[in-house]
């Protein structure tokens, strides 16, 4: 059995399309649950899932209310509350491809020591086009976008799937524990690093996770998140995070992590001058306010 955990927030504009993928996947649906973990939405959340409902009788869909505000909270309800001896969760304001709940069925039923393993993640620009500032080195950062070629492997050292495109045996959570409730976000706070903190566990204790190629994301981008106030917010906010993970650990780990800060620095100002020969210098100055913002973050600096 899968459980298909979608955590949400206010995303009425898109929870119907998220869910309606899944259920036209080309999966048999008595062998898979969806569990919609509603956190303290203000929005019509309620009355899309309802109309899902109505519309898709016969897909197993469970509906929870987690009252304690935080994306680690919601997602550990949905832990809580899963049937399947496989978690997959997907993002709420994102569709999957037709194949992706078999993917993922077939991989784990085949490979026996893979504990996680995660798919593409592929931006959807929904009101314009992507914008000239935007590179490969803030992509990520900003759309999420993971991809990492057509090929199934293991993830490289230091790379993990996305948290909306990932799946894991629910004894993984046995073993390493739930998502840290104090990382991740917080309505609309931008916090986050629960499945970096996740992930690092898994990865101490030797737990093997894969890229699947087929199970994909597509991830919807709206306008508001390509603005300066939102690049600024959301950068800080992973330098505010990476402090609360890696202090969480042990000072020495908050002292190391400063130590590679300076390294990405060095290699900001590499890739700022390349850009500029390249007469490309928005590129450029984004990939420095993306390092000054992190490292503001990383000190608590206002």
């Amino acid at each position: 059995m899968i459980s298909v955990i979608i955590c949400t927030y206010n995303r009425d504009k898109y929870i119907y399309d998220v869910l309606k993928s899944i259920a036209e996947n080309d999966f048999p649906r008595d062998q898979y649950e969806v569990v919609l973990v509603n956190n303290n939405s203000t929005d019509c959340t309620e009355e899309e899932c309802r109309r899902f409902h109505n519309d898709y009788p016969d897909v197993v869909f469970n509906y929870y209310v987690e009252k304690q505000q935080g994306l680690s909270y919601a997602r550990n309800c949905g832990i809580e509350h899963s049937r399947g001896d496989l978690l997959v969760y997907v993002d709420d304001d994102a569709t999957v491809n037709n194949v992706y709940l078999r993917t993922y069925a077939d991989f784990f039923a085949s490979h026996v020591d893979a504990v996680a393993a995660g798919g593409p993640i592929l931006p959807v620009y929904i009101e314009s086009e992507e914008p000239q500032w935007m590179s490969h080195f803030t992509r990520q950062l900003v759309t999420g976008k993971l991809y990492l070629g057509k090929q199934q492997r293991e993830f490289p050292q230091g790379a993990f799937p996305g948290g909306g495109n990932a799946a894991y045996r629910k004894s993984v959570f046995d073993t390493v524990g739930l998502f840290n409730v104090a990382l991740g976000r917080k309505g609309d706070s931008l916090i986050g690093a629960e499945e970096k903190d996740l992930f690092d566990k898994m990865t101490t204790r030797g737990m093997k996770f894969y890229y699947l190629p087929d199970a994909i994301l597509y991830h919807l981008i709206p306008d508001r998140k390509l603005t300066k106030e939102y690049f600024d917010r959301l950068t800080y906010s992973i330098g505010v995070s990476e402090h609360y993970r890696t202090t969480t650990i042990s000072k020495g780990k908050y002292l190391k992590r400063l130590c590679s800060e300076a390294v990405k620095w060095a290699a900001s100002i590499v890739l700022w001058i390349g850009f500029l020969f390249k007469l490309q210098p928005a590129k450029g100055n984004k990939v420095v306010r993306f390092r000054y913002n992190v490292t503001r973050g990383l000190l608590k600096w206002k």
